[in-house]
């Protein structure tokens, strides 16, 4: 049995003021693909700045918007190589 390591390097980038956090998600994929998403948090006026809490939230919406779009692909993926279509991946 032949095993294969792959690995995936996921970048992400933050932009902050004051109120907002923006988080860019970057993953290129083995076969050259490269999937692209954002995140956003903002920061309500009465709380107390926390930047590295506004990373967290914004880079777990870019994630998860990212593994949708990766879910996405996958199935779309399926769906060709098999000529029919299938059921939707859920997560």
């Amino acid at each position: 049995m032949t095993r294969n390591t792959v690995g995936w390097h996921i970048e992400l980038e933050f932009q902050e003021d004051d109120q907002h956090t923006r988080a860019a998600a970057m993953v290129r994929l083995p076969d050259g693909t490269e999937v692209r998403t954002h995140g956003h948090a903002t920061r309500h006026h009465t709380d107390t700045s926390q930047p590295r809490v506004g990373e967290e939230v914004a880079g777990a919406r870019a994630l998860n918007e990212l593994a949708m779009r990766l879910l996405t692909k996958a199935h779309d993926e399926i769906d060709e190589a098999s000529g029919r279509t299938s059921h939707p991946i859920h997560v």
